[in-house]
């Protein structure tokens, strides 16, 4: 009976932080697209499997000006370093 009640309790728990991992890189699906997938030909880049590294280093250079855009360095700005590193796992992790 005990391992049921904790078998859900981390269901539950593993269900809650994907979804507030989901919410939290939704806020990119205005230019990225649904799920960060662009669609073909635009010049906004697809986030959807990008390596995470290379996605944080990225949001770094927005952030402190380094990398030039037109948005993205009022948008990350906003961003707390959490939020950042959860929208880099979430898109390294789905597949393309």
């Amino acid at each position: 009976m005990w391992s049921a009640f904790f078998a859900s309790l981390v269901h539950a728990q593993t269900t809650a932080a994907a979804l507030h991992q989901r919410a939290t890189a939704a806020m990119c699906a205005n230019c990225h697209g649904t799920d960060g997938r662009t669609v073909d030909g635009s010049a906004i880049p697809a986030l959807v499997g990008m390596p995470k590294d290379y996605m944080l280093r990225q949001m770094q250079a927005f952030k402190d000006g380094s990398r030039p855009a037109t948005v993205m360095h009022q948008i990350v700005k906003g961003l707390t370093d959490a939020q950042v590193q959860t929208i880099a796992d979430y898109y390294a992790a789905t597949k393309r």
